[in-house]
């Protein structure tokens, strides 16, 4: 009852003129930016935080709810059209989407992916409003040693998974955890890291290095190579009516498989494509079609992609553990506005976040209205220059991060981590465990320390919780896991043997 209360409260707040303008400009921002391969939302949201410091937190969020749902679905048209994905998550779509686009099938594609899409993001945006509230009364229950357990499970489970090489994972959360530590000490006061400079006695902030890391990169990427070469497909056939019947089996079956995945940390939207993908290969008669441009296989990936959006903030809203980039990076919104994740925002600000995911509902809504009427003016975006497109990426990011302070010396610490985060992504060293080791390392440091203070020094009381052992459990699976398999895999067979 206290969540039906809550929602009734908030949407009067989300229906407010200026978060409906928010979602809108957001939700157009996202389709925009998803289309342009080579960006994504997580470069979106980056980008656009900065520029929110003015906003009320619900207006600045759902801009991030527009951005997150339209770049999932935004990722689908230069799949389709180009052969080439938006977004990470647009993977699985090129395997059906282009063919049917050869075959002249580009604006049925393009409208099953739209459908798919808005399906799978209100899906997902459901089971967001059903299961976080749940989840965050448990996580009230989480002492001190519990919330150090859970936080190293956050940075152990993001640096192994989300890397080939775990040893790489490592790295970049170990560098996370050295800035997370520039400043002052808050429990004693000491300087670490700070090497005498004023601007760094508090701290790095988050948004020059989401930005840094996230906006940057792609900038750098779109400066050095020329991906605009392609025409896009002409779509100047006519429009074509579906049979929306056979897809319902699809859309169910992606939709639970999106929102499983994206309550699972690390795995994305990019593995729920393509894991959707290869099921509805498997489960249907017919298979030899796939990747010869089946529908149904533009249907299931697009579905599973946008059915991960909303259930990824499950764990990052609820615990404070964000499972993928993007999470971390709406974290980094969260925090901006002086909101703390964790269950103790379900109890202080109920409203806002019941409020944003609501918005996640609602951009899912809006996405679908703007996509059906302005799926052609998309498509031109994909002839932006991209000799024009980089430099502007850029300069938004100067801008935005110089409005923050007015200080010069966090735009070249932008430009210092927006460099290392290009040097990291050549390396193959992934940048995502470094920006959740910065949020969530102080968090492991702070109830470490205080669950020692409470203990008296003693570490028996970080192992006295039946929670604490659940989870330590947890990261012993997720470290001992992929060193198997890797030691199995070095190991040479019986027959290499003779």
């Amino acid at each position: 009852m206290d969540i039906l209360n809550h929602i009734m409260s908030a949407l009067p707040l989300i229906f407010s003129v200026e978060v409906i303008i928010a979602m809108i400009i957001g939700t157009v921002v996202g389709i925009t930016v998803g289309a342009l391969p080579g960006l994504s939302a997580t470069m979106g949201i980056a980008v656009l935080i900065p520029l929110t410091f003015t906003m009320e937190p619900l207006v600045a969020l759902g801009m991030v709810a527009g951005i997150y749902n339209g770049a999932m679905y935004g990722g689908s048209i230069p799949a389709i059209l180009l052969r080439i994905p938006g977004t990470p998550a647009g993977i699985a779509t090129v395997f059906d989407g282009y063919p049917m686009a050869q075959k002249g099938q580009a604006r049925l594609a393009l409208k099953i992916s739209l459908v798919s899409s808005a399906i799978g993001s209100a899906v997902s945006a459901v089971a967001l409003l059903a299961l976080a509230p749940p989840l965050a009364a448990i996580a009230l229950k989480f002492g001190p040693a519990d919330y150090f357990w859970l936080a190293l499970f956050g940075m152990t489970t993001i640096a192994v998974l989300l890397s080939s090489n775990p040893a790489k994972g490592l790295l970049s959360t170990c560098l996370g955890l050295v800035a997370g530590m520039v400043g002052i000490d808050a429990m004693t006061g000491s300087e670490r890291f700070a090497f005498g400079s004023m601007d760094l006695l508090s701290g790095i902030n988050i948004i020059v290095l989401l930005t840094g890391l996230f906006a940057i990169p792609p900038a750098i990427d779109l400066a050095a190579k020329s991906i605009f070469e392609k025409k896009a497909t002409q779509l100047d056939l006519p429009d074509e009516r579906v049979r929306w019947k056979p897809f319902i089996p699809v859309w169910i079956k992606s939709s639970v498989l999106g929102v499983v995945i994206g309550i699972i940390p690390a795995l994305g939207g990019n593995i729920a494509a393509v894991l959707a993908w290869n099921e509805q290969r498997r489960s249907d008669p017919n298979n030899d079609q796939y990747g010869k441009g089946e529908p149904k296989g533009v249907a299931a990936p697009e579905c599973a992609n946008n059915a991960d959006t909303a259930a990824t903030l499950i764990p990052a809203l609820t615990l404070g553990i964000p499972g993928s980039a993007v999470a971390a990076v709406i974290l980094g919104a969260l925090l901006v506005h002086g909101l703390r994740p964790g269950p103790q925002l379900f109890r202080d600000d109920p409203e806002i976040v019941f409020g944003f995911m609501l918005t996640m509902f609602v951009t899912a809504i809006l996405m679908f209205v703007i996509g059906r009427f302005g799926a052609r003016a998309f498509v031109h975006v994909l002839k932006a220059p991209t000799t024009l497109l980089a430099p502007m990426i850029i300069c938004l990011a100067v801008v935005g991060i110089y409005s923050i302070h007015n200080s010069m010396f966090e735009v070249w610490l932008m430009l210092f981590f927006g460099v290392l985060g290009y040097g990291m992504e050549r390396l193959d060293i992934p940048t995502a465990p470094a920006v959740l080791a910065v949020i969530l390392g102080p968090m492991a440091e702070e109830s470490l320390r205080r669950a020692l203070l409470i203990s008296g020094g003693s570490f028996d009381y970080l192992v006295q919780s039946w929670i604490s052992w659940i989870i330590i459990a947890m990261i012993a699976v997720t470290l001992i896991v992929p060193l198997w398999k890797r030691l199995r895999r070095s190991q040479p067979s019986s027959g290499d043997q003779e």
